[in-house]
């Protein structure tokens, strides 16, 4: 029902918001939205931001949706979702992960619905970061292989996260400057896509995440980030994530990311590195 749901949803609004380029909020500097991570948060692609989604300010609301997909040596994740916003303060998002096995018939499926709040702060114009709390629930579709692989919990999870994020006007040759840092507590394997906790760690984990990039001409950013995950499962190791990535925000109603992403061991496959592209728009 829900990937039905999101597979109308979100391709209507994308031929809907594509076509509205005469769209303006001026409010907020382009870029100042972030991209959608791939839980469906304001962020970079793998990272979660201090950021709200959209460009909406005070008393404004913004509606936004995207599409990713991840191809690695051996398996493709593809995400769709949306997210709404309002007064630059809370941001909601859902978002549906179709994880496939390569060679392998059907593929794991994980809802995520997701909420955030800015604190304090503003990420320019204050000297101190914005600094913004969320959670992600997460619930996982078909649990077969989470059992199988030893997860403690094989249908549900709920991760929760500290984000500040900074940016620095001119600072680098006259370009800005953006670095963001997550902390999260999670339980999650692979995502949440293996499952919740394991034989070798059941408790919730802090666990560091960051990105950093610089906004050039053109509407054009390039940056990294690193997101450390726990290794919760005896049967197979986990690695960090980390990505380099371009994106082009050639307006405020729409955004592409291409980044070369590199996942590690994922269920005992080795060195699963391969391109992620983000398409995300934003009305407001």
């Amino acid at each position: 029902m829900l990937s039905r749901m999101f597979s109308v949803v979100t391709t209507s609004t994308f031929l809907t918001f594509t076509c509205i380029a005469t769209v303006h909020a001026d409010s907020r500097l382009l870029a100042t939205s972030g991209v959608t991570q791939l839980e469906g948060s304001a962020g970079g692609g793998l990272v979660p931001w201090a950021l709200v989604s959209g460009y909406g300010d005070e008393g404004e609301w913004s509606l936004g949706a995207f599409h990713t997909s991840t191809d690695v040596d051996s398996f493709r994740l593809k995400v769709n979702g949306a997210n709404v916003s309002y007064d630059n303060r809370v941001e909601f998002s859902a978002a549906l992960q179709s994880f496939e096995i390569k060679g392998a018939a059907g593929d794991i499926r994980q809802e995520v619905y997701g909420a955030k709040v800015r604190l304090m702060g503003d990420a320019i114009y204050t000297p101190v970061p914005q600094i913004s709390a969320g959670l992600q629930y997460k619930r996982l579709l078909d649990s077969t292989i989470a059992d199988a692989v030893g997860a403690e919990e094989s249908d549900q999870g709920v991760d929760v996260y500290l984000s500040a994020t900074k940016v620095h006007l001119g600072l680098v040759g006259g370009y800005h400057l953006l670095w963001n840092a997550t902390l999260r507590a999670t339980k999650a394997n692979q995502l949440g896509l293996l499952g919740y906790g394991g034989d070798d760690d059941s408790s919730y984990q802090l666990m560091p995440e960051v990105s950093a990039l610089v906004l050039l001409n053109d509407g054009f950013a390039i940056g990294a980030e690193y997101r450390k995950k726990p290794d919760n499962l005896s049967a197979f190791d986990e690695d960090s994530f980390s990505d380099v990535f371009v994106a082009w925000f050639p307006n405020k109603n729409v955004n592409l990311t291409v980044a070369y992403a590199d996942l590690g061991s994922i269920a005992g496959s080795e060195d699963q590195n391969g391109l992620y592209v983000s398409l995300g728009t934003y009305f407001k």
